[in-house]
C-alpha cells in the first residue's frame, strides 16, 4: 500500500527486537521486525515511531535505524526485565493507531506470545501473521492475512489493533549507515520494570535439530529398499471424526497419543 493522504494522520508503532544470525549467531535486525518496519514506512512515513525495550547500547538498532528513520526509541530496561509490563504502559499513553510486532523473536523467549499479551493488556483486538494493510477507511482497516500455500485471507478490523507481520510482507529495504549513524536514540524511562521472574529460572542453549522420524519399512531386495527410500508418505492410516460425540473424539486422540509414545 502506498501512503496517501488519507494516512497523513495515521499513528504507527513498530515494535523491534534483537535479532541473532543462525549461523554466526552474531546480533542483527530481526527479519519480520524489519518487515513490520517497512509496513509501518509504506503505509505512513511521518506517522511511524520504532519502539524498543531493552539496551539503548545495543549497536544492531542502529540497522533499523538505516531504514530510513531519524529517530528511534528505547524503553530502557535491564536483561531480566519483562519486556510487556512497560511496552503496554508506554502504548496506553500514546494510543497509536495501529501496533505492529514479527510473528517471534529470533533471540529471548521466542514464545510469539507477545502481541497476545500486549493485545490483552490494551483490551485491543490482535491479527496475527499479516501480508499487508491494504487501506484503512472510516475507523476499519482492510488486511490480508497470509496463510499457508501463499492463500491470503481478507480480514477487516477497527482502529486500533494490535498485529504480528509475517515473512509473506514485503521484504525490508536495506539498512543504510549514514542513516544509521545519524539516527537520534530516544531513551525513555517509563518507571515500570518487572523482573521477569519465570525466565530468570531457564537456562538457555542453542536448539538442535530433531532427527527426522522414519517408517521402518521390511524390504527383502535393493529395489524394494530404494523404492522405500524414495517414496512419499501416503498418509494411510489416518481417519477424519466428524460429527462424533466429544467424547469419542478426545479417546480417539488419546489413544494416537498413546500409539506414538508422546504419553505414558
Amino acid at each position: 500500500m502506498q501512503p496517501d493522504k488519507q494516512n497523513l494522520n495515521l499513528r504507527i508503532t513498530a515494535l523491534v527486537s534483537l535479532g541473532k544470525h543462525p549461523g554466526s549467531g552474531r546480533e542483527r535486525r530481526a527479519e519480520q521486525d524489519a518487515r513490520a518496519v517497512e509496513m509501518g514506512l509504506t503505509l505512513s512515513p511521518k506517522g511511524l515511531e520504532v519502539l524498543h525495550a531493552g539496551n539503548p547500547q545495543s549497536e544492531s538498532l542502529r540497522a533499523y535505524a538505516g531504514m530510513g528513520l531519524k529517530m528511534l526509541r528505547v524503553l530502557e530496561q535491564g536483561e531480566g526485565a519483562d519486556a510487556v509490563p512497560a511496552l503496554s504502559h508506554y502504548l496506553n499513553q500514546q494510543k497509536p493507531d495501529i501496533v505492529l510486532t514479527g510473528v517471534r523473536a529470533e533471540s529471548g523467549e521466542s514464545s510469539g506470545m507477545m502481541p497476545y499479551l500486549l493485545g490483552k493488556a490494551l483490551g485491543w483486538p490482535v491479527v496475527t501473521r499479516i501480508a499487508e494493510i491494504v487501506s484503512i477507511d472510516h475507523g476499519e482497516a482492510n488486511l490480508l492475512q497470509a496463510l499457508p500455500r501463499g492463500q491470503r485471507r481478507a480480514l477487516r478490523v477497527p482502529l486500533p489493533f494490535v498485529a504480528s507481520v509475517d515473512m509473506a510482507a514485503q521484504a525490508p529495504r536495506q539498512s543504510a549507515f549514514g542513516p544509521a549513524s545519524r539516527a537520534q536514540m530516544e531513551t525513555d524511562d517509563v518507571g515500570v520494570e518487572i523482573l521477569d521472574e519465570v525466565k530468570s529460572l531457564w537456562s538457555e542453549a542453542p536448539a538442535r535439530k530433531r532427527p527426522k522420524r522414519l517408517k521402518v519399512v521390511k524390504a527383502k531386495t535393493a529395489a524394494d529398499r530404494f523404492k522405500a527410500a524414495t517414496a512419499k508418505s501416503s498418509g494411510d492410516g489416518g481417519k477424519v471424526l466428524r460429527d462424533k460425540p466429544a467424547s469419542e473424539m478426545a479417546q480417539a486422540v488419546f489413544d494416537l497419543l498413546l500409539e506414538e509414545g508422546v504419553i505414558r
